[in-house]
């Protein structure tokens, strides 16, 4: 089991890798304009909650732009209640992400790994760098996901690997567990996601565990705005701890879903990790569209939650 466990590491290291090359050429492209937009178009909360949602689609990372909240609102740039329509609309923003890894392009990884890498090292302009970053990047991830996929099967007839996978089945709550510890251990919901892909498409998880491990991952991902607030002004823990208690409590509503949407997704693809993206973009949707009218409730409750008033 020892070679394969090395294996799985390795791959799950070329899959945040794949993520971190990725962010770093979308952010390339945006440079501090990005920043720019946070403070300028956040003065609604339907206008936090686009420019959470584009800001978030364009770095490919709802952590990056969490802990860039917590910390403009550390710095006074934006206020608590600026910082909970970012939140909503990053948590929907991050489903791009496991959408792009159900991308089937065969071969083409190859060719793509080849061409970004050209184009890293041979462009001079900013902009042709990042789409090399970019092309690199989503090249890794797809080979990571390839992986994953292959590695589950070898990686299921261990003794360990075979109860757990039991267990995760029969229980939503062992991966409700499993989503939130493995997103906190290598801070990335989208690793947590595309490992449960692997094990979905050889048919080795059902639809419902899977689904309970990427709302898991949900919580499991606010991990790293609780550690950037961390010695932060109380506006930025404030953020910090919203983005947490807006996540449990969708989890909390739609973990005992996941029949129903297990057989809903079913209808939208034949493909599993498919069926998977698209429940990761509903859930956040329908979570995010329902609680952006009650900014102000949910403000006020974060406030009285946390021992202060609100002013």
């Amino acid at each position: 089991m020892g070679p394969l466990l090395m294996l799985f590491a390795i791959y799950t290291a070329i899959f945040l890798i794949g993520m971190f090359m990725m962010k770093a050429g979308f952010y390339a492209l945006s440079g501090h304009r990005l920043k720019r937009w946070l403070m300028r178009f956040t003065a609604a909360p339907w206008q936090g909650f686009l420019t959470g949602m584009a800001a978030t689609a364009l770095v490919q990372s709802s952590s990056a732009v969490m802990v860039m909240t917590v910390g403009l609102v550390a710095t006074g740039y934006l206020s608590f209640r600026q910082s909970i329509g970012i939140i909503l609309g990053s948590n929907i923003g991050s489903t791009v992400t496991t959408e792009l890894m159900t991308l089937d392009i065969g071969d083409g990884a190859i060719p793509l790994l080849i061409g970004g890498a050209l184009l890293v090292f041979i462009g001079r302009r900013r902009f042709v760098y990042s789409i090399g970053m970019i092309a690199v990047g989503l090249a890794a991830l797809l080979f990571a996901m390839n992986g994953f996929s292959s590695l589950a099967k070898p990686l299921a007839d261990y003794p360990l690997v075979d109860a757990w996978l039991k267990q995760t089945n029969s229980s939503t709550a062992i991966g409700l567990f499993v989503g939130i510890a493995l997103t906190a251990l290598v801070h990335s919901s989208a690793a947590t996601i595309g490992i449960a892909m692997g094990f979905l498409n050889e048919q080795l998880l059902t639809l419902p565990a899977a689904i309970a491990i990427l709302l898991g991952a949900n919580i499991g991902t606010c991990i790293t705005g609780l550690l950037a607030s961390i010695g932060s002004s109380k506006e930025a823990q404030l953020t910090a701890y919203t983005h947490l208690w807006l996540n449990v409590a969708g989890v909390a509503v739609f973990a005992f879903w996941t029949e129903p949407f297990a057989r809903f997704a079913a209808m939208l693809s034949p493909a599993p990790d498919v069926q998977l993206a698209h429940v990761s973009v509903l859930f956040n949707t329908i979570c995010s569209a329902a609680a952006l009218p009650f900014v102000g409730i949910i403000e006020t409750a974060i406030l009285r939650l946390h021992g202060q008033k609100r002013a």
